[in-house]
C-alpha cells in the first residue's frame, strides 16, 4: 500500500526549511534575486574596461548562480516528492523561467570577454591577483574563442534558447502520454495493461511467454508510430547540425565532445574498443541459453535472470551500515561526512510516497546540502542504489569543500564515476564477505547486467548516434526505415549470432529518450570503465592509491575532465581504460559459471 507523506517520520524525509524556513521566505530571496538579475545588465558596458571590473562581473554572475541554486534546490526537491501539486510545480517552472532570465541578461559575457585578447587577460591575471580565481573560467572562453557569433546573434541565440530543444518535450508527450501498448496476460494469468514504465517488469519475467507477449506487444505500439517519431528524431538531428554549423564547428559531434572538453577520438576509441570486446558479450548471452535451457536465445531473453530475487530485506537503518562499510575503504573523513549526512544533516528522503517521483538521484548546489532522493524498499538494489547515489553527494561534498563555487561541479563527462566507483565497492565487499551461495550469483547476475547495460548497450547508442548524425550531415534523409534498418544491423553485430535477431528490436530506438541530449549516452560507459580501472587500483593498492583517488574527488570542475581522471591516474585516451572494463566483465562471467556449475 502506498504511504501519505504525512505518514512518514520526519527522521526519514528532508527537511527543506534549512534552506528557506518558509515561503515568505524563499518569495522575499526570489523577488531579490530576479532584481539582481536585471541589474546584472550593468556590467555590460564597465566589464572590460580594466580587470576589476571584469572580477566583479565574473564573481556576481557566480554569486547570482548560487543564489539561483538554491531557489532551485527548494522548488524542485519539494515539487519531487508531490508530483500532483501544481503550485509546487509551478514554483518550479518559475525558477527555472528564472535561469532563462539570467541567461538573456547575462548574453554578453561571452562576446565581451572575448573582445579583450588572450595577451591583455594574461596580463590583467598577472595584474589583478584576484581575477586568478577565474583562470580557468578565462581559460575556457579563451577555448571557446573561435566559435563565438556576433553580439547580435549571441543575443538572439539567447532569447531562442527556450523555444529551441521541443523536441525532447514532443517526444514525451507522445510516448508517456499518447500511446498506449495494449494488454497482456500477466505471469498470474491476469490481463494487466502494458505500459513502458511497467515493460521493465514485465521483459525480466522468469516466464517465457510473459517476455515474449510483453515484447511483442511493446513494440508493435512503436511500429504503428515509427514514422513520427522517427521525424521528431530527424528534426533533433538537424537542430544539432545547424547548431554545430553556427558555432563554426564541422560537426555535431565535435560540437558536443568539445562541450565535454574532449574530442571524437575518445568517443571512437570507446567504440573500437567494445567492438573488439564483443565475442566476451556473445559469451555471456551463450552462457545465458544454456542455464534458460532454449534451444535458441531470443532478444526477448536478454534480460530474464539467470537467479531467482534474492529473499533478503534490508531496513534503512542497515543499508547505511552496509554502505559506510563499503566506504570506509576511503578513510575516516569520508565515512564520518557521509555518517553525519544521513544520520543528522538529512540528505536523504528516503521512502516512496503518494505523488513522489520515482528512482534515485543527489542534486547539489554551493549554497546547500548534496541531497538524495530515494524510493527505498528494503531491497539489495535499494543499498546498491544509496551506495551509488552516496558517491554522487561525496563527489560534490569534497569538490564543494575544495573550491570556489564555480568549479564546485564536476563535468559531466566524470559525473558518474564516484557513483559507479561506489556501487562496484559494495557489490565487491559482499561478494567477498557473503557465505551464501545465492547471494553470491545474485550479486554476480547483478554484476553482469551492469557491465552488459552499462557499458555495451550505450555504446551501441552511442554508435546509432554517432552514425545518424553523420548520415544527416551527409544529405541522407533519416527515414522511418533507415533509422530501424541501421538500428536492427547494430544489434545484429551486438548480439551476435548465437542470438535471434527479433525484427521488433528494430523500433527500439524510439523508446531511448537519451538521444534527444545528443551524444550523452557514450558517458555512462566512460564512467564505468573508468571506475572499474579505480575500484581495482583501490583494491590492489589500498591506502596508497586511495589518496589519489580523494585527490580526483577535491578537483570538481577545477580541471578539465580528462585531466581531473589523470589525476586518479586514469588515462582515457588509452583503449586500456575500456579493455579493463572488458576483463572484468569476463572475470565476472567466470566467477558465476563456476560457482553455478560448481
Amino acid at each position: 500500500m502506498i504511504q501519505e507523506r504525512k505518514d512518514i517520520d520526519p527522521k526519514y524525509k528532508w527537511d527543506l526549511s534549512v534552506i528557506y524556513p518558509d515561503e515568505e521566505a524563499f518569495e522575499k530571496d526570489y523577488t531579490a534575486v530576479e532584481k539582481s538579475i536585471r541589474a546584472f545588465a550593468a556590467h555590460e558596458s564597465e566589464m572590460n574596461k580594466s580587470p576589476e571590473a571584469l572580477f566583479n562581473a565574473l564573481k556576481e554572475e557566480c554569486v547570482l548562480g548560487d543564489r539561483l541554486g538554491k531557489l532551485w534546490q527548494y522548488a524542485s526537491l519539494n515539487a519531487c516528492v508531490d508530483l500532483s501539486d501544481s503550485a509546487l510545480q509551478g514554483r518550479q517552472t518559475r525558477v527555472r523561467n528564472l535561469y532563462t532570465l539570467f541567461g538573456e541578461t547575462a548574453w554578453f559575457l561571452s562576446p565581451r570577454i572575448l573582445s579583450l585578447s588572450d595577451e591583455t587577460l594574461e596580463t590583467w591575471m598577472k595584474e589583478y591577483s584576484p581575477l586568478g580565481e577565474f583562470r580557468r573560467v578565462l581559460s575556457e572562453y579563451m577555448r571557446w574563442r573561435p566559435h563565438v557569433l556576433s553580439d547580435e546573434c549571441e543575443k538572439l541565440r539567447a532569447q531562442m534558447s527556450d523555444a529551441l530543444g521541443s523536441h525532447s518535450e514532443i517526444y514525451s508527450l507522445l510516448t508517456d502520454s499518447d500511446m498506449r501498448f495494449g494488454f497482456i496476460r500477466a505471469e498470474n494469468g491476469e490481463r494487466t495493461e502494458l505500459s513502458d514504465t511497467n515493460y521493465s517488469l514485465f521483459i525480466m519475467s522468469q516466464d517465457r511467454r510473459v517476455r515474449r507477449a510483453a515484447f511483442t506487444a511493446l513494440y508493435k505500439a512503436y511500429a504503428q508510430f515509427k514514422g513520427t517519431v522517427g521525424a521528431v528524431y530527424a528534426a533533433r538531428v538537424k537542430e544539432a547540425a545547424v547548431k554545430a554549423k553556427l558555432r563554426k564547428y564541422p560537426d555535431a559531434i565535435t560540437a558536443s565532445t568539445d562541450g565535454d572538453e574532449v574530442t571524437p577520438a575518445i568517443y571512437n576509441n570507446l567504440i573500437e574498443t567494445v567492438h573488439k570486446g564483443l565475442p566476451v558479450l556473445h559469451d555471456y548471452y551463450e552462457m545465458k541459453r544454456k542455464i534458460l535451457k532454449v534451444p535458441k536465445l531470443h532478444l526477448y531473453d536478454v534480460y530474464a535472470p539467470l537467479v531467482g530475487s534474492l529473499q533478503k530485506s534490508y531496513t534503512y537503518e542497515e543499508a547505511i551500515d552496509e554502505v559506510l562499510a563499503t566506504v570506509r575503504v576511503f578513510g575516516e573523513e569520508y565515512e564520518q561526512a557521509l555518517r553525519e549526512g544521513l544520520l543528522s544533516r538529512g540528505w536523504a528522503d528516503v521512502y516512496p510516497s503518494r505523488g513522489k517521483r520515482g528512482g534515485a538521484f543527489s542534486s547539489s548546489s554551493p549554497l546547500t546540502e548534496p541531497y538524495i532522493l530515494l524510493n527505498f524498499n528494503g531491497m539489495y538494489n535499494d543499498v546498491s542504489t544509496l551506495a551509488h547515489e552516496a558517491g554522487h553527494s561525496m563527489h560534490s561534498w569534497y569538490s564543494k569543500n575544495a573550491n570556489p563555487s564555480q568549479y564546485m561541479h564536476p563535468t559531466i563527462f566524470v559525473a558518474e564515476v564516484a557513483s559507479t566507483v561506489n556501487e562496484l565497492l559494495f557489490a565487491r565487499r559482499k561478494l567477498r564477505e557473503s557465505k551464501s551461495r545465492e547471494e553470491r550469483l545474485f550479486i554476480l547476475n547483478k554484476l553482469m547486467e551492469t557491465y552488459r547495460g552499462t557499458l555495451y548497450r550505450q555504446t551501441m547508442f552511442a554508435e546509432f548516434e554517432r552514425d545518424m548524425h553523420a548520415a544527416s550531415e551527409r544529405g541522407e534523409p533519416l527515414t522511418a526505415d533507415f533509422l530501424c534498418g541501421h538500428y536492427y544491423a547494430l544489434n545484429q553485430r551486438y548480439f551476435g549470432d548465437g542470438v535471434v535477431c527479433d525484427e521488433a528490436i528494430s523500433y527500439e530506438w524510439e523508446r531511448i529518450p537519451h538521444f534527444y541530449n545528443c551524444f550523452y549516452v557514450y558517458k555512462y560507459a566512460t564512467c564505468i570503465s573508468a571506475a572499474c580501472t579505480i575500484v581495482k587500483r583501490i583494491e590492489t593498492e589500498g591506502e596508497t592509491y586511495v589518496k589519489q583517488y580523494i585527490d580526483f574527488l577535491k578537483c570538481g570542475g577545477a580541471k578539465a575532465p580528462l585531466d581531473s581522471l589523470l589525476v586518479a591516474g586514469v588515462d582515457m585516451t588509452k583503449p586500456e581504460v575500456v579493455e579493463n572494463a572488458i576483463a572484468d566483465f569476463a572475470d565476472t562471467i567466470r566467477q558465476f559459471k563456476e560457482l553455478y556449475e560448481g
